[in-house]
């Protein structure tokens, strides 16, 4: 029973904590889960944080400054791309979306989709920051 309580306190605060260290931009992912886990629940508390944290941790770090200003200072294109669906930061776009790689930072890509700014993840599609 103490077991389960554990492992559970550790799911709980693991989903809690690792995004907000995924956030910082310290440890994410799977390692900082763990951590995470151990701290609260031990070694129980460590596994199963480690997978929490893998889950929370794939999404790609916010981009720097400089990527935002670039990506704020190019033009919009002349065809615009609407979907049906909302951006949401977290999300993928379609993968018929056309992203335009970022020259100084390969990590990152850019689109204008439904009249907004979007970085996005190259490899997954996944929206990281929809520039204002």
């Amino acid at each position: 029973m103490k077991t389960k309580i554990l492992a559970v306190t550790a799911i709980v605060l693991g989903s809690v904590a690792a995004p907000a260290l995924a956030q910082e931009g310290t440890v994410t992912g799977a390692a900082g889960g763990a951590v995470t886990g151990a701290i609260v629940g031990g070694p129980v508390g460590a596994a199963v944080g480690g997978v929490v944290g893998a889950i929370a941790g794939t999404a790609v770090a916010p981009p720097p400054v400089e990527v935002v200003t670039y990506v704020r200072e190019q033009p919009v294109p002349v065809e615009p791309v609407m979907i049906e669906q909302p951006i949401v930061i977290g999300k993928p776009v379609p993968q018929t979306v056309v992203l335009t790689p970022v020259p100084e930072n390969p990590t990152y890509a850019y689109a204008v989709v439904n009249n907004q700014r979007v970085i996005v993840d190259p490899q997954t599609h996944v929206v990281v920051q929809v520039v204002e």
